[in-house]
């Protein structure tokens, strides 16, 4: 029957005073405490002074904790009853009961249990740590009105204690609040005029006859087990055989960084730790997703008796250790070698420390997928992916059409992959069915996951979650939940085959365009850091196996972990506050610093002298290195992967070691001009490039004026530092402040021009120069950024016709459209880009590459390159500073595979290394096909002294390629990603020859 709106009002009432009778004080909990900014252990915070602090106290000074504490005995009433605190400092609180580390409270969790059963007389000394915050939080609410601050700072005080009490969970009505809860929403799912329906209402109607709130408790509690009575047919009827299964398990998304910092997340894993090791006693059949394990690494090292228990869970199986990666690490931005670090380090830890496998790639929250990752997951032993972000299209787009699929990417390795609905769901019946109704996909699949739980600061899921479980697990008219982990989904998707839908490319996220741009200088950190890493570890391996230097695969984990925790999906993308870009900037520089000294110490292992210089070259292809040596510039011919030594020159000397070509620079009518053997180019008086003139083809490669600097106005209704909205570009800034460009070098070796020039209220200084027998020209800049919901662009239209632009991601490249002729093809107007971008015709091509940006759009023949986004939240200052940067335009003749593209990026952004000392040239790799790069040599991770090298298929090509070594090499094996065997080469006479496919990642292990 249909419910009259009369007894819907009653069903509901009924329904708020079971919820609202649950709790009864029994007495209040007054507290005393003291703050402050160190993070203290729970033995040292017991030795410190506590002053009274009662309810009202204001507390809290920006980044304060507070530490209270209390204590309380037991009265008669609780007798055999079930008693739990409810506690209210003011924060997010950490609690230890009796000296043990008990639970947590906050925004999600609002009891702890003291007893159960309780017996009078019962004494309890509490201690609590509680985290006062650090300002407002926003992430971006449209226009900022003028003068206002998004973050101001805060008060002295930024919270207040709040009313603290104990008291008796009556554990009946709060069973018969989930078992009405139960029936009413579910009755609201299904057909009204089914008879399940109607004997739900009939159900629901006479409980609310039945249970009496208005009794003496006794009395009430007598009439809810009797209302408990007349609802349990109705939760006792289960599903016929064609209900769909949800695979279910408790999670609590904690972002590792975002609008907190370290040393909160640090707290809040704990609070999420003791909240879950809770609920496993109470409820046998639970499981827990905790997915990374730089979490486990924080737990571990701030709370060991926590890790412990939470390691315990681990071996028990209800703890769920799965998900790959380090940390939830942006795969956009990262690099391909970091990315497989990510799971390489990730898999590590959870074998070595924890006792599991893990398989899945748990990412919920990332802003989009690469296309290089189905290789590199299958490359790492992987066996599923799963994420829920590309459902997130609030700003609407193209709907994704699948939940469960083959994803391929871009070199044709697969995987399956599935798309959930929702990370932080309930598992109340209408967040039950709302999974399954708001499915990608119709048909073809009969399951999904379901991750339940509060997330970030809300600790994980409560016992409600378990509870509506219970009821929920095969309940007549909503889809079937299985308490199950993702890897469990995952077996069961192959053993019943793999799907038969297909995706091809790139998983691209119709929002969060901003975060290819914001936080520039936490960006440069990670190309740097990532290069010098790259750096550090070929020539420490090389240096290990010829000079028996000291080096391990643990020597660069504390680097390694840095570059990957800053990769985390809030840092890296610039969608944190503050505090966090401050403490990653530091990290990349330690990271820089710590690798540099690495690479030229074992740089300086392979020489035999400690007189003049030697230069070294990372790369796998021979190069001309321009440096500069006691005040002269010199240019050095360099063997792949090796070193040669230079003699010394004074100021004034000139070695032109490869021919007799010059650049030079010059004034003419309209500006100036940069000349070499191969191309002039022309800058009128604003330094914008008007002519890149071809000398050998005599054609024009540019369409408009390049190295044209564009301001726009920014602001995004939401998320500030994440999006980018399309209307940007419809407001255009005004740039006309004037320019000054002068000479800087008028060759032989370099030509340079150097510009200054005010933008609004920042400042640029640009050196734009050009080297002889080069077809690049390189753009160094320095911008002191003073802007506010401004993005910068620098626009370079190019003569050349095509329907798509070719941009570089991990390990190959992608084609996008640079037309938006469909909704697809439109909402791709930002698009994310590793070293270079490239608009191409079959017999020439234009590239515009960059030492660490990431963001741009093409459009028709105009590459426009992204450099700064200036937003206001969370980071009400960010970007403001220096900013430094290079960026360079490149022009050829011929196809794209001749073009030496991907050489000339790496050449921008890995410069040759200068070492004092002398010795003889040498080269440690030589590969004789030029589309394959060597991207990593590393040591094993096992311990031996056998070496890693990485190598990979850059131009879509398939190719067979031979890798020489001079190394002392006995024998090679092909082996996967983390190193497992897969296949034994033959080496012979210091080589051994290799068939690369399209973009395939290929890893070598040489036995010495």
């Amino acid at each position: 029957m249909a419910l009259t709106e009369e007894w819907r009002h009653r069903i509901e009432r009924w329904q708020t005073a079971l919820w609202d009778n649950c709790y009864r004080p029994l007495g209040a909990l007054a507290l005393s405490g003291f703050t402050t900014l160190e993070q203290l252990s729970a033995e040292q915070a017991a030795a410190y002074s506590f002053e009274p602090m009662p309810e009202g106290t204001a507390w809290g000074a920006k980044w304060a904790y507070g530490w209270f504490k209390g204590e309380l005995t037991l009265p008669e009433a609780a007798a055999g009853r079930r008693i739990v605190l409810r506690l209210n400092p003011g924060g997010e609180s950490l609690v230890w009961l009796n000296g043990l580390v008990a639970g947590s409270l906050g925004w999600a969790h609002k009891e702890i249990t003291l007893a159960n059963p309780a017996f009078p007389g019962q004494h309890f000394e509490i201690l609590v740590e509680a985290y006062a915050g650090h300002g407002r939080i926003t992430v971006g609410e449209g226009p900022i009105p003028y003068g206002v601050e998004s973050v101001p700072e805060p008060g002295l005080t930024q919270t207040t204690v709040g009313s603290s009490s104990f008291g008796v969970w009556r554990e009946e009505i709060y069973q018969a609040a989930l078992d009405f809860s139960t029936l009413y929403e579910l009755r609201g799912r299904i057909d009204p005029l089914s008879l399940r329906a109607a004997e739900i209402d009939q159900a629901l109607m006479d409980t609310t006859l039945i249970i009496d709130p208005e009794l003496p408790e006794d009395e009430f509690i007598v009439t809810t087990c009797a209302g408990r009575e007349r609802m349990r047919p109705l939760l006792e009827c289960q599903n016929g055989p064609t209900m769909p299964t949800l695979y279910a398990f408790g999670h609590a998304h904690i972002d590792v960084a975002w609008l907190w910092p370290l040393q909160e997340t640090e707290r809040k894993i704990a609070r999420t730790a003791i909240n879950q090791l809770t609920l496993f006693e109470e409820y046998p059949e639970f499981r827990f997703l905790q997915s990374q394990p730089h979490l486990y690494w924080m737990l571990q090292k701030d709370y060991p008796e926590l890790y412990q228990r939470f390691k315990s869970a681990v071996q028990s199986g209800q703890l769920i250790a799965d998900g790959g990666m380090w940390v939830e690490a942006d795969t956009n931005v990262s690099g391909g070698e970091a990315l497989i670090r990510q799971v390489l380090y990730g898999r590590q830890f959870f074998r070595n420390e924890l006792g599991v496998d893990s398989r899945v790639l748990w990412l919920p929250d990332v802003f989009g997928y690469s296309g290089a990752l189905p290789q590199i997951l299958a490359g790492c032993g992987m066996t599923g992916f799963s994420t829920q972000k590309i459902t997130w299209a609030y700003n609407g787009g193209e709907a994704f059409p699948y939940n469960t699929f083959l994803w391929e990417g871009i070199d044709g390795s697969t995987i399956p992959a599935h798309i959930f609905t929702d990370y932080n769901s309930q598992t109340r019946p209408n967040s039950i069915m709302d999974r399954w109704n708001t499915r990608l996909q119709k048909n073809g699949i009969d399951s999904m996951i379901l991750a339940f739980g509060w997330g970030d600061g809300g600790g994980g899921p409560t016992r409600d979650h378990p509870e509506f479980l219970r009821r929920a697990r095969d309940l007549e008219g909503l889809p079937r939940v299985k308490m199950a982990s993702p890897a469990e989904f995952f077996e069961d998707l192959a053993s019943r085959g793999l799907p038969k839908e297909r995706y091809v490319g790139e998983l691209y996220f119709q929002a969060h365009r901003g975060t290819y741009t914001s936080q520039a200088r936490t960006k440069r950190g990670n190309r740097k850091s990532e290069f010098a890493l790259r750096e550090a570890e070929l020539w420490a391996t090389a240096a290990r196996s010829l000079a028996n230097f000291d080096f391990n695969p643990e020597t660069l984990s504390d680097p390694w972990r840095k570059v990957m925790l800053n990769q985390f999906h809030d840092i890296l993308p610039g969608s944190s506050i503050h505090r966090v870009y401050e403490e990653a900037e530091a990290q990349h520089a330690e990271v820089i610093a710590e690798t540099g000294r690495l690479a030229r110490a074992a740089a300086a292992a392979l020489l035999s002298s400690p007189h003049g210089h030697t230069v070294f070259n990372s790369l796998s292809w021979p190069r001309t290195a321009l440096l500069e040596l006691n005040g002269c510039e010199i240019e050095v011919e360099l063997p792949a992967c090796g070193w040669a030594s230079v003699p010394d020159c004074q100021p004034g000397d000139e070695l032109l070691t490869v021919g007799e070509t010059s650049a030079s620079a010059g004034r003419t009518t309209e500006g100036f001009f940069l000349e070499n053997d191969l191309l002039r180019a022309e800058l009128n008086l604003r330094g914008e490039v008007i002519s890149l003139w071809d000398k050998a083809t005599r054609r024009e490669f540019l369409a408009g004026p390049a190295n044209r600097l564009c301001l726009y106005k920014d602001v995004p209704d939401m998320w500030d530092a994440w999006d980018l909205d399309s209307m940007a570009e419809m407001q255009p800034v005004a740039t006309d402040e004037p320019v000054t460009i002068e000479i800087l070098s008028a060759g032989p070796l370099a030509a340079r021009l150097k510009l200054t020039r005010q933008l609004s209220k920042s400042s640029v200084e640009q050196t734009i120069s050009l080297r002889r027998g080069s077809r690049r020209i390189d753009f160094a800049t320095v911008i002191d950024w003073q802007e506010t919901h401004r993005l910068l662009k620098v626009a370079f239209p190019c003569n050349i016709y095509t329907t798509e632009a070719v941009h570089e991601i991990q390990f190959g490249h992608l084609r996008r459209p640079n037309h938006r002729s469909r909704p697809y093809d439109a909402d791709r107007f930002e698009v994310c880009n590793h070293k270079w971008s490239a608009l191409v015709e079959e017999m020439r091509g234009v590239a515009v590459l960059n030492d660490c940006k990431y963001g741009l759009s093409v459009t028709g023949s105009s590459i426009n390159l992204t450099l700064l986004k200036s937003a206001t939240a969370p980071d009400m200052t960010a970007d403001k500073g220096r900013q430094e940067f290079s960026y360079a335009l490149y022009a050829w003749n011929g196809s794209l595979a001749e073009s030496n593209l991907v050489r000339e990026a790496y050449d921008l952004n890995v410069p040759a290394l200068l070492v004092a000392g002398a010795g003889q040239a040498g080269s440690l790799f030589n590969l004789d096909a030029g589309n394959i790069v060597i991207e990593a040599v590393k040591p094993a991770e096992d311990g031996s002294r056998d070496v890693i090298v990485r190598l990979y298929e850059a131009m879509r090509s398939a190719t067979r390629c031979t890798l020489s070594s001079s190394l002392p090499v006995r024998a090679a094996s092909q082996v996967n990603l983390v190193e497992e065997q897969t296949a034994a080469l033959s080496w012979q006479n210091g080589q051994v020859e290799l068939d690369f496919r399209p973009f395939e990642i290929k890893t070598v292990r040489l036995h010495l």
